[in-house]
């Protein structure tokens, strides 16, 4: 231990024994200075390092972090990568917990916000339904309050004010949606009623109807779940749309005793819906498999036809510039398609799906995907699109290997990762490792 006795000793004993006085003994060796203790920036990058590719791990370190320095200027940071991780540990209960808190420090960030909801929701804790609902509260009053100082110089006033009610009427929904669980039927029924009005809607007519339902007013009830599936268009699944039919032809049969006489009140309902509306002529309304359909590039519009990438693995998100949880997914897409960017067997795709293309130019100028971006033209009806996003991987022959609907995957990266390898006959990255 004490390396620097051993000569010394040797050096008193010499002098002993040659019994001549000991002069000028060697120096004794200062112990080394104590480290330089690491800054909170350096703990936490070590922190990160430690965990690895260790989600639980992660999580541990994160929180010890934060234990001990409550206050960190990273926390933004960390919250963003607590509630990504517990997502892929599938707790939902902890990510909602961290969402809340980075909400808490980024009221401003309205896709965080809209996170936290939809976390919120599926926790079904009442206290958490209710902080969901003053959530959705503050997005409704920001889009109300959004000035024309925020309008893109490159969209009209019309299509500004159009966009803001299509956004008020989605989150009123939402909004509905919560109160209904919180089993306050007055607040779900005028939200709902204003979400009809400020965009008729297949969704908000089926709310009304089941609100109407529950309170055995089934006349009105008929009227609205008519008008539901009046309003759902072709890329609604087959599922959904037997649902409805069901939901209609019971509150019929309850108010009239049989079956008689729907078909031509659904007609009538139809025709009402419809009118003064025609059909506008669809892109590739004769395709019948992928690479038989001609895109356009967004926001160009040059032709991209799809036959020329037959035989590739073909991965395309389906997004739209209103939907809040395409921008949150946009980054961990673009993440799985870095990973196959010098394959050229692959080709990942980003298809827009709004029906005002205006609003495309200015969201790509604003977030600058890597991702080939192009208009759906009719895809997303061929595969049933009714969620956004909604990621899809087909296989070389153009069919569907892989789908995921909607946002909030505890684990979209891994999933999407591994569903490309598999499409390309491959073993995944994370089973190879």
């Amino acid at each position: 231990m004490y390396r620097w006795c051993a000569p010394l000793l040797l050096l008193l004993a010499t002098a002993v024994f040659a019994q001549t006085p000991l002069q000028n003994p060697p120096p004794i060796q200062k112990k080394s200075a104590a480290p330089k203790p690491l800054s909170p920036s350096e703990e936490l990058q070590k922190t990160i390092e430690a965990a690895g590719n260790d989600r639980a791990a992660l999580v541990r370190n994160l929180e010890n972090f934060l234990e001990k320095y409550p206050q960190a200027a990273e926390r933004p940071q960390i919250y963003r990568a607590l509630v990504e991780a517990c997502l892929q540990l599938n707790d939902t209960s902890k990510a909602a917990s961290y969402a809340e808190r980075l909400v808490s420090l980024t009221p401003e960030d309205m896709s965080i916000t809209l996170l936290a909801i939809q976390l919120l929701e599926k926790t079904s804790d009442e206290a958490g339904l209710r902080r969901a609902v003053n959530y959705s509260s503050r997005v409704i009053s920001y889009v109300e309050n959004s000035g024309d100082s925020e309008k893109s110089p490159r969209v009209s006033p019309e299509q500004w004010a159009n966009e803001k009610k299509r956004d008020e009427s989605s989150l009123l929904l939402v909004r509905a949606r919560l109160e209904t669980k919180l089993h306050d039927k007055a607040g779900a029924r005028k939200d709902a009623e204003t979400s009809y009005s400020f965009s008729p809607n297949a969704a908000a007519a089926e709310k009304l109807g089941e609100l109407d339902e529950l309170d055995k007013n089934y006349s009105s009830a008929i009227t609205n779940y008519a008008r539901a599936f009046s309003l759902l268009d072709s890329s609604a699944k087959g599922e959904h749309r037997r649902e409805l039919r069901q939901k209609l032809g019971n509150v019929w049969r309850l108010a009239h005793g049989s079956d008689a006489g729907l078909g031509n009140f659904l007609l009538a309902t139809y025709d009402e819906i419809s009118s003064g509306s025609a059909p506008k002529a669809k892109r590739n309304a004769a395709a019948k498999s992928p690479f038989e359909f001609v895109l356009r590039k967004a926001p160009s519009g040059d032709t991209y036809p799809l036959a020329a990438q037959k035989g590739k693995i073909l991965v395309v998100n389906f997004w739209a510039t209103w939907c809040g949880p395409c921008r949150a997914l946009e980054p961990l897409y673009e993440k799985v398609a870095t990973e196959f960017r010098d394959d050229p067997n692959v080709l990942f795709l980003a298809a827009d799906c709004d029906e005002d293309e205006t609003l495309v130019a200015p969201y790509l100028e604003e977030i600058k995907p890597r991702t080939t971006t192009v208009f759906a033209d009719g895809l997303d009806d061929l595969f049933r699109v009714d969620a956004f996003p909604t990621v899809i991987v087909l296989d070389r022959s153009g069919k569907v290997s892989y789908r995921s609907d909607g946002f909030g995957d505890s684990s979209f990266v891994t999933e999407l990762s591994s569903a490309v390898h598999h499409a390309l006959g491959e073993p995944s990255s994370a089973a190879t490792r």
